[in-house]
């Protein structure tokens, strides 16, 4: 037997400390290139959602000072939630986790935040926010992923301009930035490819949010459709996580953006400075625009913009970089 770790990047206050990832048998979905063409890519792709997560198997977490076991769930998922209250610099730190079953073991080492004191949080769908994926048609959406690797798909134009400089907002330190968040309904399946493409076009470094991992083909056809209700509860997560800093949604009107972060703004009534949705269609749609102006009227800024420079001016103009 072949195990493998996939850790994700967790995130610690003074209180607490979150680190999650999956355990499969053989290949992680991760170990399939990215950068394949033609066939080869479409074949790459479709091997990340045939994996076989391991259950209930023990997995232990070294950070600091701390040590402590715990099992994966029945989709290899594992998270360790456990109070932490050593001193730690901000910025990013190393973590390690471990697993032995019977005569295989394996050791992965992953990363964590501890966020620099923050003008802002930002928190960001990924899907039609920044990288452009056609969610509004699930066979454009499915032809764009199998086709086109990491090289060939694309970002929305002055999006990374305006991502930097969110990041930069109220800093007085090169080192120091405001803590980024992507939340998408894409699956873990996709975490690397996220990872890489935020990488490659040098997007701000993310604690990545995704959606419970697919096994199977069926599954794959089915990638990014469903209850967006997972988003809702992983940005209320962050925002109670994090609760004293004001933060910035950005998402898109293909799905259901625009009514999760009504719902956020409706929960957090003071932790919400602005909401930004792009128009992925030719019109804005009535129903959006008539969220967004419920929205305002709680107080946060709205901005429903088609190209990201809109969004560049609309931040300048709140002082929100």
């Amino acid at each position: 037997m072949k195990l493998d770790l996939k850790l994700y990047r967790g995130y610690v206050n003074d209180q607490e400390l979150n680190v999650y990832g999956h355990l499969f048998e053989s290949w992680a979905p991760d170990k399939y290139r990215l950068d394949r063409k033609g066939i080869k890519h479409a074949f790459a792709i479709i091997h990340m959602f045939r994996i076989s997560p391991l259950k209930n198997v023990e997995i232990t977490l070294k950070f600091q000072n701390t040590k402590v076991t715990t099992k994966t769930l029945d989709d290899g998922y594992f998270r360790f939630s456990i109070p932490f209250n050593e001193e730690l610099e901000s910025g990013w730190h190393q973590y390690e986790v471990i697993c032995n079953l019977k005569d295989f073991g394996i050791v992965e080492k992953g990363e964590v935040l501890k966020p620099h004191p923050s003008k802002y949080g930002i928190i960001s769908d990924i899907d039609d926010t920044f990288l452009i994926s056609h969610s509004n048609s699930f066979f454009k959406k499915l032809y764009v992923m199998l086709s086109k690797n990491i090289y060939k798909r694309k970002i929305f134009d002055d999006v990374v301009e305006h991502y930097k400089e969110l990041s930069r907002s109220g800093q007085d330190s090169e080192c120091a930035s405001n803590s980024f968040f992507y939340v998408s309904s894409s699956e873990w399946n996709l975490y690397e490819f996220i990872n890489e493409f935020a990488k490659m076009h040098e997007l701000p470094k993310a604690v990545i949010k995704l959606k419970k991992i697919k096994t199977g083909i069926s599954d794959f056809l089915s990638t990014g459709r469903g209850s967006h209700d997972h988003k809702f509860e992983k940005i209320k997560d962050i925002i109670s996580f994090y609760p004293n800093i004001p933060y910035v949604l950005l998402g898109d009107d293909s799905q259901k953006d625009a009514y999760i972060y009504e719902r956020i703004c409706k929960i957090f009534p003071k932790s919400l400075k602005a909401v930004y949705i792009r128009q992925t269609g030719k019109k804005k749609k009535s129903e959006i625009t008539k969220i967004l102006k419920n929205i305002e009227s709680l107080g946060v800024s709205v901005c429903y913009f088609k190209h990201s420079h809109k969004a560049i001016e609309h931040s300048r103009e709140e002082g929100i970089i």
